[in-house]
């Protein structure tokens, strides 16, 4: 019986398909966030690291500050839209080997999107006749998505959300007449929340059955009926939910150039570094079944409570590095403002999530592929107190089509913007903007087992997503 109980313990041991059933915490493209002004974004964001003329130049470009006389205050906010459907395929329940989980299939999530606003604010302050000095507050990271918990996708994702704030103070320096620098000590902290759901039955039926196919059928039925027992009423389609949640608090930094050439043109380069936050938080099963199982099968009863337990976790991100290269000219009526921007997305190749003692917990595969962006904007002076601004971009995504993922369902995307300047006195001006995102159509085809071993079930389908954004922004000169 020593030698029974002995060997219970190894196969305890051995539930590796995953019976945790954690949550899948990735990050996806879509997730940084160019819209960090409003008067920007009626050019779809084109060339702000050479035509922006504001505090907002903080986040763009901080040499450009150079270009704000005097003091400027910018407050503004981008209220993003964002709707993402799926249509289902060939998508299934979880199983492993030949069990099939008692679960339903669910529905196919209504829509995951919604509207989030993007607040931000800026001060800068002309101290000589060559030093500017300015702070800004936004948000350059951030997603919500959030489907319903019902669907056909929960046990790979349900709500996502994550918010990376950021405070940077920021020195500009006029060398010469034509040529400003500036430089930027960005303090950011990010909190993240994600939501799954969880097969407990399934998992936990599915676990034990896995650890006693060894033994003599006897043992097999016991060990199955003490499970089941001790599911309760809902037995083996009993579900419950899954949360990890973390926040982490880092530094990294910001530096650009901004070259006057001629009377009408300008030409600047930015570069943001990648920040590497190590993310502390926890994990917590919500509706977790709690095991006590009988003599020789108490060590597969343990095993199960071990792998549901809720507790602290840690995990590293690394958030990318982008650089800019923008243009602007600049003529009597009109002024046209160009740029292409590289993000260094390949740092997030996995995400792996650990245990405080280091045990590992989950590691999810991302592959991320470095990504690019190219704009091309129009102002036109229509009077003295009104302008007029279209733009459009294409955004290149960084997700590979099989590991796109439902916390960020991301493609391919164009933008088609337009809005208004209103200057009301020499000392302030409103913006207002509007842009559509047209995203390409997404294929998921998400295997019924995860990196972890987690059987999930296969999610196939395709994605159909679009961006709608409307701004604001109030801007005082002083």
């Amino acid at each position: 019986m020593t030698r029974r109980r002995y060997s219970f313990r190894l196969l305890a041991l051995m539930l590796t398909f995953g019976v945790a059933a954690l949550p899948t915490p990735v990050f996806a493209s879509g997730f940084q966030l160019i819209e960090q002004n409003g008067s920007g974004l009626g050019n779809a964001y084109a060339g702000q690291a050479a035509g922006v003329k504001d505090a907002s130049a903080i986040h763009f470009n901080p040499a450009a500050l150079t270009r704000a006389k005097g003091w400027s205050f910018v407050v503004s906010a981008e209220t993003t839209g964002l709707s993402n459907t799926f249509a289902n395929t060939a998508s299934a329940v979880p199983s492993a080997g030949p069990y099939t989980f008692k679960v339903p299939l669910g529905n196919e999530g209504d829509d995951a999107g919604g509207w989030i606003p993007v607040p931000n604010g800026y001060l800068s302050g002309q101290v000589t006749d060559r030093i500017w000095l300015g702070f800004g507050v936004n948000v350059p990271f951030g997603l919500e998505t959030d489907w319903d918990p019902a669907w056909m996708g929960r046990f790979h994702a349900t709500k996502s959300k994550v918010e990376a704030r950021t405070y940077t103070p920021t020195i500009a320096l006029q060398l010469s007449d034509t040529l400003s620098v500036g430089v930027g000590a960005a303090y950011q902290d990010i909190d993240a929340d994600f939501n799954s759901g969880v097969a407990f039955g399934g998992l936990s039926y599915a676990g034990t059955a896995q650890a006693v196919a060894g033994y003599p059928l006897p043992v097999q039925q016991a060990a199955l009926a003490a499970v089941n027992a001790q599911l309760g009423p809902e037995g083996q389609s009993l579900e419950g939910a899954g949360l990890i949640s973390g926040s982490s608090h880092e530094w990294g930094w910001n530096a650009g150039a901004l070259l006057k050439l001629g009377e009408q043109a300008h030409l600047g380069v930015t570069y943001r570094s990648k920040i590497e936050h190590n993310i502390e938080g926890t994990v917590t099963f919500q509706g977790a079944p709690t095991f006590a199982l009988p003599g020789a099968l108490a060590p597969i009863g343990n095993a199960l409570n071990a792998k549901f337990a809720s507790g602290p976790v840690k995990a590293t991100i690394t958030l990318p590095e982008t650089w800019s290269v923008a243009a602007a000219w600049e003529g009597e009526k009109a002024e046209v403002l160009a740029d292409w921007t590289w993000t260094g997305w390949d740092v997030l190749q996995s995400l792996d999530i650990n245990r405080a003692d280091g045990s590992a917990l989950s590691s999810v595969p991302l592959n991320f592929q470095n990504s690019w962006r190219v704009g091309l904007g129009v102002n036109y002076k229509m009077s003295p107190a009104w302008k007029l601004r279209l733009g459009t971009a294409y955004d290149k995504a960084p997700v590979q089509d099989e590991f796109r993922t439902p916390r960020l369902p991301d493609s391919n995307r164009v933008w088609a913007a337009g809005g208004f300047e209103w200057k009301v006195s020499e000392k302030a001006r409103f913006d207002v903007a509007y842009a559509h995102i047209f995203i390409d159509e997404g294929t998921s085809d998400l295997a019924n087992i995860s990196a972890t071993g987690t059987p999930v079930g296969a999610l196939v389908g395709t994605y159909s997503s679009k961006t709608d954004i409307v701004g604001a922004q109030l801007t005082l000169s002083f």
